[in-house]
């Protein structure tokens, strides 16, 4: 796909690299309500997926809720301030909790209500804040309790657990509810005690393990296990690819995305085709000339080994240029700058670009060309308003260069300035009436406007602008992805998956479409895995990181506690 994907509600999505706008190509949209989470981290690098870490449960859940409420969405939403502070009362009855009938019945309720009055006494030191006395009277239940009773049991272990959190003594918390989860294996109050034990002990992983369970066993409707599954989610991807990042070797992207980025532009001129005369085989009047000018030209031989796909030898080539500051010197800080960016060195990037932006002398489109990638690249940095600069920038000195607008609407659509965003569209329209990628963007920019506003007359206006733009270009991927998007919003299921459908078939390789869809978690995790050896930032690293992580922990606890294995 020639850019990242935009996303559901607090959604994830993965990629393996495609022309995202962290070198200033491709789209970086969201979707419609993105649930409060802050915009900027949705921006990546090239190929980044776009999205925070929690989502890629909530992808899962949200369109599970819909398909099971038949469209109703969350019947009430999250429940947001569902504090699990205070200990129980009776356990909630499970199969085989009740009490006994026959010989010994007696007895043992006499053994029972006493634990449960021990309990209540607990409960009472606990409201008065006597943590102490309550885990005695707790350890005093657990002691009397007949040890069939397991959902009792399972509960006293819980209550003591919450009395040692208030305590702050972690490893006991984490102790007792560990019990009670033996006891009761479902019990969501304990599961989720236990994660914010595992987290002030830093166990990320059993943390994270515990809060998706929680998430999936409540249908993901408590803001609280949501927050916490993100929190932990960041910090495992973070902590993951410090590591991997430091040692990763410079990884080039394959042709396929690299002629994928440099499509996403119209007026790049090192992504041009080479001029007749630099050809040695081009104008024989002028062969021996050209065969001079490739002989001592970096430049011209790396846009040989562009048009030959050797993108290897394409930076030292270009250096070879800089270094004699020969003819192509522009042209080759922009090669080199926009190479680096791609194998994900942006710290290498940033001087070419600004010493193509500084020259004065060099032509206009080469200047907005650099200003568009650094400007991208702060974005990736989430650096609003120096990506707002550059972009602005390449505006006012290159006013007809429809790039600049394609990718200031991108940046318009993250700031959440849709009108603006639209604006910027229509005039990348204008000026190239058959960019696809635009027109595509602009419909989801409608549609998300009108989305938003709960108009929908205009929703539907957008509808139909996504069936004339996949009808106009069937090779855009993008538009089929964004559409499906929309289609999911409106509930149209069916229609949503034949349009991702469209997507895996234009680009098979991109786990994006993947995870909207509601593909086999597996496969996404596979997706996951290779796009972490691609990524182009340690934040991109992260962020992937972070979505393997979210769906291999849903794998791992859907098979622990039997449920329906997960789909993205």
């Amino acid at each position: 796909m020639a850019a990242s994907k935009p996303v559901e509600a607090a959604v994830v999505a993965a990629a393996v690299p495609s022309s995202g706008s962290g070198v200033g190509g491709g789209s970086a949209t969201t979707g419609p309500g993105t649930g409060g989470l802050p915009r900027w981290q949705l921006a990546l690098a090239v190929g980044a997926p776009l999205l925070l870490g929690a989502g890629a449960m909530y992808l899962w859940s949200r369109q599970r809720r819909r398909r099971e409420t038949g469209g109703r969405g969350d019947a009430g939403g999250l429940k947001r301030n569902s504090e699990r502070k205070t200990p129980e009362g009776r356990a909630s009855p499970a199969p085989g909790s009740g009490h006994p009938e026959g010989p010994g019945a007696h007895l043992e309720m006499n053994s029972l209500d006493r634990a449960q009055a021990a309990k209540n006494k607990g409960n009472k030191y606990f409201k008065a804040g006597k943590y102490e006395q309550a885990i005695q009277c707790y350890t005093e239940a657990i002691s009397l309790c007949p040890t069939e009773k397991n959902v009792d049991l399972s509960t006293f272990y819980q209550n003591r657990a919450a009395a040692f959190e208030q305590l702050q003594k972690w490893k006991e918390v984490a102790q007792d509810c560990t019990k009670a989860v033996e006891l009761n294996p479902k019990y969501v109050k304990a599961l989720f005690r236990r994660a914010k034990a595992h987290e002030k002990l830093d166990n990320k992983k059993e943390c994270l393990e515990d809060v998706t369970a929680v998430c999936i066993l409540e249908g993901f409707q408590n803001q609280q296990s949501m927050l916490l599954a993100d929190k932990v989610l960041k910090l495992l991807g973070k902590e993951k690819a410090k590591e991997k990042y430091k040692n990763r070797e410079p990884l080039m992207p394959s042709p396929q995305f690299i002629k994928s980025y440099f499509s996403s532009f119209t007026d790049d001129i090192i992504s041009q085709p080479m001029l007749k005369g630099e050809k040695s085989d081009e104008d024989k009047d002028k062969e021996g000339e050209a065969l001079e000018v490739k002989e001592n030209s970096g430049y011209l031989k790396a846009k040989q080994y562009m048009e030959e796909e050797n993108y290897d030898k394409i930076i030292s080539e270009c250096s070879k240029e800089i270094d004699a500051q020969g003819k192509y010197m522009a042209e080759a800080l922009l090669l080199r700058a926009t190479f680096y960016l791609l194998i994900g060195n942006a710290n290498a990037a940033k001087p070419d670009l600004d010493k193509v932006i500084s020259l004065k002398e060099a032509n206009v489109k080469l200047r907005a060309n650099a200003l568009i990638k650094r400007g991208s690249m702060y974005m990736q940095q989430q650096q609003p308003l120096l990506s707002t600069q550059d972009f602005n920038m390449a505006a006012d000195i290159d006013p007809q260069n429809a790039d600049v607008y394609h990718h200031r609407g991108q940046l318009k659509i993250l700031l959440d300035q849709v009108e603006e965003a639209v604006a910027d569209f229509d005039e990348c329209i204008r000026l190239r009436p058959e960019s696809a990628l635009a027109q595509a963007q602009k419909c989801f920019a409608l549609y998300r406007q009108a989305y938003t506003g709960n108009n929908s007359s205009q929703i539907q206006a957008a509808m139909k602008g996504f069936e004339e733009v996949i009808k106009k270009f069937p090779k855009c991927a993008e538009g089929y992805a964004l559409y499906a998007q929309a289609l999911t919003d409106q509930q149209q299921f069916g229609k949503a998956d034949e349009m991702y459908d469209k997507c895996i078939d234009l680009e098979p390789d991109n786990a994006t479409t993947y995870v909207h869809k509601g593909g086999n978690m597996e496969k996404a995790i596979d997706m996951f895995n290779k796009a972490i050896n691609l990524a182009k930032s340690e934040m991109e690293m992260a962020h992937l990181y972070s979505l393997c992580d979210a769906a291999h922990a849903q794998t791992e606890v859907a098979k622990k506690y039997g449920l329906k294995p997960p789909t993205l």
